[in-house]
């Protein structure tokens, strides 16, 4: 009986410490240096926000894509464009809801090898608790217990309901937005 509970033992540390060893690295986000930023374009001229506030979950590892998980939370009452009056609009009711709505969310969990150090995934954002496939591309740079992390996505606002009355109208905001992000990782 000895026996058999040492060997029991065994497998359990075996099993655990093996499926350690197989987890994709887990990274920790440096606000900091990080950015997540969008591209619009409002009549006929494009301009650039960023949301301020956000954290990011990071397991990847090019080793394990199938155990490889992204979490980001967006906080969109951060938007910054760099004009308050657009800021407010976008915060408002008819776009980001943000009283509504306080927080954004985009999870990917299946990752494909593009070659060299270039990935995609598709992931579901939910925004304005509207949840859609999004797809990005990115690539993964490692080196000495960092990485970069950079990206983008395409994306029609109105599929999320970023657009209501007035806003709708796609001749003054076009529906089209391109989403980048510059992450900082630390293992």
């Amino acid at each position: 009986m000895r026996k058999h509970q040492q060997f029991v033992q065994l497998l359990v540390l075996v099993l655990v410490c093996g499926s350690v060893a197989l987890a994709a690295t887990q990274w920790t986000l440096q606000p900091r240096e990080s950015k997540l930023t969008f591209v619009g374009t409002q009549a006929g001229a494009e301009f650039e926000g960023a949301f301020e506030r956000f954290t990011a979950d990071i397991r990847f590892d090019p080793q394990d894509l199938a155990g490889s998980r992204f979490d980001v939370k967006i906080d969109p009452a951060s938007v910054n464009s760099r004009d308050s009056e657009r800021d407010d609009t976008l915060k408002s009711e008819d776009l980001f809801a943000v009283k509504q709505f306080p927080s954004s969310q985009y999870v990917a969990e299946r990752f494909t090898a593009k070659g060299g150090n270039k990935y995609a995934a598709v992931g579901k954002l939910t925004l304005r608790n509207v949840t859609r496939d999004v797809p990005i591309e990115f690539t993964f740079e490692k080196k000495d217990g960092s990485a970069w992390l950079k990206g983008s996505a395409q994306l029609k606002r109105l599929d999320f309901g970023v657009g209501q009355g007035d806003w709708k109208d796609t001749s003054t905001v076009a529906n089209e937005v391109k989403v980048s992000f510059v992450l900082l990782l630390k293992q």
